[in-house]
């Protein structure tokens, strides 16, 4: 059977994934040191670690694409067309403190669009994946298709910061609107692992502020929920990608318009 390029970069994503998700298992639970990065920012040896194996990965089998990884930066070449956005560890916090909720995140930029990703659960083993137009979870070695669902009415909303939207839209208030409450259901999980999630049909929606423009954070899981056919846009509705307008991802057209117009209703602009 004939692979084809994003088959290919799709493989070689989850390949890349597992291969930093087998390092932060293996380093799991040990006395890691740790690099402070900025106010309440650090990493581990196991960040640092995980993204050494998934560079090697990518390098190996794609030496002339750009990689950006959160750890090391950016290299290659800085017109190339096609960039990989490596997260090796998010939920780092998390994980320090022996918190098993967090994701490993690859992703490959080609031009203006995401055309695979990777999403790992190194606890769970679960590899959540897609190729730009399928989306799928592997677990022990079969791939089922992801299916959006909002039965769970969960809502994870990110409390981390930074925050470019405040004073006008911040996370805790929308918790706080009993618009909210009567429909919702709020979860804090602290890593993108939770954009797989709604792809995967465990959370009704995610909402975060922030800048997702290339973010090594954000891309895959983003990719993840267009392929499976989420509703996902920024803050406002608009397109994401565009600015530091944060970020909507819902299992359909109508929870989105509901949180859409919660977060509307809550924002002092």
């Amino acid at each position: 059977m004939s692979i084809t390029n994003g088959e290919s970069d799709a493989r070689l994503a989850v390949t890349a994934a597992r291969a930093g998700a087998a390092v932060v298992r293996d380093l799991y639970g040990k006395r890691l040191e740790r690099y402070e990065k900025s106010a309440g920012d650090f990493a581990t040896e196991a960040d640092l670690a995980a993204e050494r194996a998934i560079l090697h990965v990518l390098r190996e089998a794609r030496p002339e694409d750009a990689v950006t990884g959160e750890e090391s930066g950016r290299t290659g070449a800085a017109d190339a067309r096609r960039s990989w956005l490596v997260d090796p560890l998010c939920g780092t916090l998390n994980y320090a403190v022996h918190t098993m909720l967090v994701g490993v995140n690859v992703a490959l930029r080609v031009g203006a669009q995401v055309t695979a990703a990777a999403t790992a659960d190194p606890f769970s083993g679960e590899v959540f994946w897609t190729d730009g137009a399928r989306a799928g979870v592997r677990g022990d070695g079969a791939d089922e298709d992801l299916t959006p669902s909002a039965g769970s009415a969960l809502v994870d909303v990110n409390l981390d910061p930074p925050f470019p939207n405040a004073p006008g839209f911040r996370a805790a208030r929308l918790l706080a609107d009993p618009g909210f409450a009567e429909r919702f259901r709020p979860r804090v999980v602290s890593s993108t692992l939770a954009l797989a999630w709604v792809a995967a049909g465990r959370r009704a929606a995610y909402v975060t502020d922030g800048d997702l423009r290339d973010s090594v954070h954000f891309a895959a899981g983003i990719a993840l929920c267009r392929a499976a056919g989420c509703t996902v846009t920024g803050l406002y509705g608009e397109a994401v990608h565009t600015g530091a307008g944060g970020l909507i991802a819902a299992a359909d057209a109508e929870t989105h318009a509901a949180l859409l117009a919660l977060v509307t209703s809550r924002t002092h602009r």
